[in-house]
């Protein structure tokens, strides 16, 4: 099982103002620096510009004592993958993160 993601964290200045508007608008924070914006409520994921205006959204993950670990699933049962580590994934982490991934798209999204 590959698992692997993007930490690095993008500034500001790379997202749109009207972008960042509606991020903030669904309490979503960005910070950070590179190539990548991280977002706030201890989780975590990963846009890349493309060309012009287009945007990579990356897999959504939450912040563990061994850094960004993301879903994956194995044998039906859902673990965070991490740098070098898999731990159990609860219910309740799943539907945290599902649930932040479909705020950050529908804020990207315009809705």
């Amino acid at each position: 099982m590959r698992t692997s993601g993007a930490t690095k964290c993008n500034s500001e200045t790379h997202v749109i103002p009207e972008i960042l508007a509606r991020l903030l608008a669904a309490e979503i924070e960005t910070s950070g620096e590179g190539e990548y914006v991280t977002l706030s409520r201890g989780l975590c994921f990963a846009v890349a510009r493309r060309s012009g205006s287009e945007l990579a959204l990356g897999s959504s993950g939450i912040m563990t004592e061994r850094g960004l670990a993301y879903v994956v699933w194995k044998n039906g049962q859902p673990l965070l993958a991490s740098k070098g580590a898999l731990a159990d994934a609860s219910p309740e982490q799943v539907a945290e993160i599902r649930k932040f991934s479909e705020d950050v798209k529908a804020a990207l999204a315009g809705g």
